[in-house]
């Protein structure tokens, strides 16, 4: 059988080709690191009291059963991750560790996180009254290396919070793919438009030392989040901002452990609330977890965090309720749940040139992991053991396809593949051609090659009725289809 390459990116691209002002989690910034040990108690605990919260060490609950979760559930997870890049997965429910593994003190680059970071920090200078989110680049003398228009300089702090400034200059730490999607500048007026703009997360941080007088973020985070919360392995002291020749707006990265991104994660479960002390304003945290825009079915953005619910939080897996989180190029993720009580922080070594946990796996995981909690409705098994229906062979496949006409029934978008008897390929995005290619049945794996494309390779399938699932040689699901006619 040859080679694997993902079928279902073919299916990503479709819906690209149709998608408008959406953007996927780009490359941001750089860092060093430093390794440590894990150490914690254990306790019986009530189960989700809504009041437990770490103290000097993490509490791990007296069994993840006494919690209501599933040992083996939970270990299958582990597997799964030693499969890809996970660098290390901590999952909190009601305060207490239900599990953790890999190295959860050690301190990886937060990446692009750093920004629901830093979008905490604000709301609590906006409550202090030192930050006006209403005050425009104007009003506080905010330009750049490349002049601003006067037009640019009308966009306002709350405008840069949503990633809608209308400022389409380089900034630093951005990734190519950036550079790419860059709208072209005077195209969309302040306010109007969302694109995933690190030159609005940068300007941020010189209006926060601005307005603030603090000496510098990382001091702040220490004052005002790390301190309070307990971080454990934070250090300001080592972290620095990153200046480029072509902007007066630095880069602000962070590193932060696996067990510290937690404690931020509960902070903002807790409704910014720490115990006694309200941390974070909890009208902050409701409006700066909300949507703002919405950049895909079920999928939207606040003040620099992700928000999603039903199958728009991540692919491969739905929720019943919204969600929200901090992402981070490489697959570094705090993901908030709120109505399961539920935390889980997901890390990769991105340190090491070329690993990475694209969303589409840690979907997977993450459909594991609430398997393990005992949720239902969350989707489709992720794994060819796991599917309904019938295995089917060569000729079982051929049958089952030839002739025949697919629509996806999952992603983004309506997706038609029209499968010739002739062994011809037809790909539609909502009724206009895409592409077309050839395909063929090899032992029993239905294989597709897309000419002038890298897109090609193999999956095996499993027939539900009409639903047709495709599974990739490593079993995993890659996509479902319906079959909606004979195509003659």
């Amino acid at each position: 059988m040859r080679p694997w390459i993902p079928i279902a990116l073919l299916f990503l691209i479709l819906g690209a080709v149709i998608a408008t002002g959406t953007q996927n989690h780009p490359i941001d910034g750089d860092a060093s690191l430093s390794p440590d040990g894990v150490s914690a108690s254990t306790v019986p605990i009530p189960i989700r009291s809504g009041t437990i919260f770490p103290g000097a060490e993490w509490t791990w609950a007296e069994s993840p059963e006494a919690l209501g979760w599933s040992s083996e559930k939970l270990a299958a997870a582990r597997a799964y991750a030693d499969r890809i890049d996970t660098a290390a997965v901590m999952i909190i429910d009601d305060g207490l560790v239900v599990d953790a593994w890999g190295d959860i003190e050690r301190r990886y680059h937060c990446h692009s996180m750093r920004k629901s970071l830093m979008s905490a920090l604000y709301g609590i200078f906006v409550e202090d009254g030192m930050i006006d989110v209403t005050k425009t680049l104007e009003e506080l003398g905010i330009d750049d290396k490349t002049p601003l228009t006067n037009a640019e300089k009308q966009a306002t702090v709350a405008d840069l919070l949503k990633a809608r400034s209308g400022v389409y200059i380089p900034a630093a730490g951005e990734a190519q793919s950036m550079r790419d999607a860059r709208p072209e500048r005077g195209s969309h007026p302040p306010g109007t438009f969302w694109y995933y703009n690190n030159w609005d997360f940068n300007a941020l941080g010189t209006i926060f030392d601005q307005e603030t007088g603090e000496r510098n973020v990382y001091a702040a985070f220490q004052s005002r989040i790390a301190e309070p919360i307990g971080m454990q392995d934070y250090r300001p002291e080592w972290l620095r901002y990153s200046y480029v020749d072509y902007s007066e707006h630095p880069y602000y990265g962070f590193d932060m452990s696996t067990r510290d991104l937690a404690r931020f994660g509960l902070l903002f479960l807790r409704e910014g609330r720490w115990r006694d002390e309200q941390v974070v304003p909890r009208a902050w945290v409701e409006e700066s977890t909300a949507w703002h825009s919405e950049i895909g079915p079920e999928s939207g953005y606040g003040y620099m965090w992700w928000a999603g619910s039903g199958a728009g939080l991540f692919p491969g897996v739905e929720v019943a309720e919204p969600c929200y989180y901090a992402s981070g190029y490489g697959g570094h993720l705090v993901v908030v749940m709120p109505y399961l009580d539920l935390v889980i922080v997901h890390r990769v070594d991105t340190f090491r040139p070329g690993n990475e946990v694209p969303n589409e796996q840690f979907g997977v995981l993450l459909w594991q992991i609430l398997d393990a909690a005992g949720e239902t409705d969350i989707g489709d098994p992720p794994f060819i053991h796991l599917a309904p229906g019938i295995r089917l062979g060569a000729q079982g496949l051929h049958d089952a396809i030839s002739g025949r006409t697919l629509e996806a029934v999952e992603g983004a978008y309506r997706t038609t593949v029209v499968v010739g008897a002739d062994g011809s390929l037809s790909l539609f995005a909502d009724g206009t051609p895409v592409y077309d290619g050839t395909w063929w049945i090899e032992e029993d794996a239905f294989c597709v090659e897309v000419p002038g494309t890298d897109i090609g390779g193999c999956l095996h399938g499993v027939l539900d009725g009409r639903t047709l699932r495709l599974y990739e040689p490593d079993g995993t699901l890659s996509i479902k289809l319906e079959i909606v006619d004979d195509g003659g």
